[in-house]
């Protein structure tokens, strides 16, 4: 069977995204710098920057998709672009129905509204062999912990602290960790995790 991982940036402190998140500012305050080491740095972390987009599918937030709350704004197509890096489906959680945005590149977003158990079905049934990446944000992330629907996580320690934001492992309880990998990068410390049940 396929491995539904998380490939994520987190701050020493344990932030995914910095506060105030917003249209102009996706990742918060200070948020940015999570991401240095693949933006920035990417040929001194190619093996680690390699791994953020390699699964048959995805599931994500709606916070991860975009900004915008209660109904769809028809015209928002997430952050990134005519072209996300995604190159294959993208289950976005949310509780307001669209119809499925289909991007360049092979992207396609489709939104679930029936919950994380059904946006890992639909994204398993995608990915065919293939694993499945939870990409974020935060609070999906933990919702799949908290669940036990994650069998390894990636974790890319930004040598930063925010102090507040979007924490990983919030409300998460009683998990335990083994670590499989690591290795020190150029603006981050790459660690692999694999959860024990």
């Amino acid at each position: 069977m396929s491995t539904v991982y998380s490939n994520l940036s987190v701050s020493a402190d344990g932030f995914l995204a910095g506060p105030r998140q917003s249209r102009e500012n996706p990742l918060g305050e200070g948020g940015l710098a999570l991401h240095e080491w693949h933006l920035e740095r990417a040929a001194d972390n190619r093996a680690e920057a390699d791994t953020i987009v390699d699964a048959g599918a995805f599931v994500m937030g709606r916070n991860m998709f975009g900004p915008v709350r209660g109904e769809w704004d028809e015209d928002w197509r997430g952050w990134w672009g005519e072209e996300p890096p995604y190159h294959g489906p993208v289950f976005v959680l949310t509780h307001f129905p669209r119809e499925p945005v289909v991007m360049a590149g092979g992207t396609t977003f489709h939104f679930v509204t029936d919950g994380i158990e059904s946006a890992l079905t639909q994204a398993r049934a995608a990915a065919g062999d293939r694993n499945v990446s939870i990409a974020g944000g935060a609070s999906t992330v933990n919702q799949f912990l908290a669940a036990g629907l994650l069998d390894e996580l990636r974790l890319h320690i930004a040598p930063i602290v925010l102090g507040e934001g979007e924490r990983l492992f919030a409300g998460v309880r009683g998990l335990d960790l083994e670590a499989t990998s690591s290795r020190t990068g150029a603006r981050a410390i790459h660690v692999t995790y694999r959860i024990r049940r």
